[in-house]
């Protein structure tokens, strides 16, 4: 279905098409967008992982 309504270009909207796929079209898309930034920078796969930042995030609570 086309849309040219600006409503369907919320992050909402968008939210709700993506929850409307099935894990498999989900996953179809992943593996799109994976390989298109791969595509664009291999180096990508090449990066160190993201080290925890737990010891730099203070948790509060209202008492």
């Amino acid at each position: 279905m086309i849309s040219h309504n600006r409503d369907d270009e919320s992050l909402e909207a968008k939210a709700r098409w993506f929850q409307a796929l099935s894990l498999e079209e989900r996953m179809d898309i992943f593996c799109e967008l994976t390989d298109l930034v791969l595509e664009n920078n291999p180096q990508m796969a090449e990066v160190e992982r993201a080290q925890s930042s737990s010891e730099r995030i203070q948790v509060l609570s209202v008492t």
